[in-house]
């Protein structure tokens, strides 16, 4: 056994004790919280895998992705769809969406090698802000969705009681990130993987190989951007709501700050990075939120230590890594 997997999976033992502690200090609630959390979040952190496996770094426009599921969503109860069909649909038209929007995002940042987490964060933003305004325009007439008064444009919280709220459950939850973290393991894993690996490692050997690191950049930007979107599904069934507007704008930080605690860089990351991540990260927020909450009764100041650590683990590991550009 190589150093590197005794080291992994000494990774994997205190992940594991530490949720037997919660499990025995905390109560079987605080346990189920944490397998919740893990599974509504799972795929989001997944997402940043095949980013940094084809050398385009942590995908902070991951809300273009996150946008595509949530129209999806949304067009899903509109047409009036519910339970397994509703949300079967809705990850149909997420992954249309997000393969279009995918394939037209990996050529931009094909332009700006380099600069690709930069870039992809104004992008987001962006992407952002002119869908609060779809939202507004777009011509949704479901009562679920649209304002009481006037009749148009989507609310900022849709509840999902009535389509495929809930419809995973935890355990469902769960298994779907599991099913999920197969295929991505084994698709790296194919010729294609390892090509899409190798011209994110070292683009100029590659193309010395016949291999197009632009082809497979466009590749792993595309199916980063298709995991957000089921990702964001997966969430928001868990969470029992849809959130519109600004609330996107944040969550790549979350996502970015997991797959960075589990070991990840900005130039490597892997299936196992993501599920320790996951699950260090939401242990430490499933921890904390009790005894923030007990210390500060703000709402919001909870809300706003949250994303110190969130921001601070993100800062942390990209000052590790020398500050150093993508090649």
């Amino acid at each position: 056994m190589t150093i590197k997997n005794k080291k992994n999976m000494l990774v994997s033992l205190y992940v594991l004790f530490f949720i037997i502690c919660i499990f025995i200090i905390f109560g079987k609630n605080t346990f189920f919280d944490f397998l919740n959390r893990v599974g509504m979040n799972g795929i989001l952190v997944l997402a940043m895998v095949p980013s940094v496996c084809c050398g385009a770094g942590l995908n902070f426009g991951i809300s273009m992705g996150i946008l595509c599921g949530l129209l999806g969503g949304v067009i899903s109860i509109e047409l009036g769809f519910s339970g397994v069909s509703g949300f079967i649909f809705a990850v149909a038209l997420s992954v249309v969406f997000s393969t279009l929007t995918g394939i037209g995002y990996g050529k931009i940042l094909n332009g700006i090698k380099g600069d690709e987490m930069t870039v992809g964060t104004y992008a987001g933003f962006s992407a952002v802000s002119l869908m609060s305004i779809a939202w507004v325009l777009l011509p949704f007439k479901s009562p679920d969705m649209v304002w009481t008064i006037g009749g148009k444009g989507l609310r900022t919280t849709i509840s999902l009681e009535n389509s495929f709220g809930g419809i995973l459950g935890i355990f469902g939850s769960i298994v779907f990130f599991v099913i999920m973290c197969v295929l991505v393991y084994l698709f790296l894993h194919t010729k294609t993987g390892i090509a899409m690996k190798t011209a994110g490692i070292k683009p100029k050997f590659a193309l010395n190989c016949g291999i197009k690191p632009d082809k497979y950049r466009v590749l792993g930007i595309t199916l980063s951007n298709i995991l957000g979107a089921l990702g964001i599904l997966v969430y928001s069934s868990g969470y029992g709501f849809i959130q519109l507007y600004q609330s996107p704008l944040m969550m790549p930080f979350s996502a970015v700050a997991g797959i960075l605690l589990g070991g990840a860089t900005i130039k490597k990351a892997s299936v196992f990075n993501a599920v320790i991540g996951v699950c260090i990260f939401q242990l430490l927020i499933t921890l904390s939120t009790p005894v923030i909450n007990s210390i500060l009764t703000d709402s919001s100041l909870s809300d706003a230590v949250r994303m110190t650590i969130s921001y601070g683990v993100i800062l942390y590991a990209l000052v590790r890594q020398g500050g150093r550009r993508l090649k």
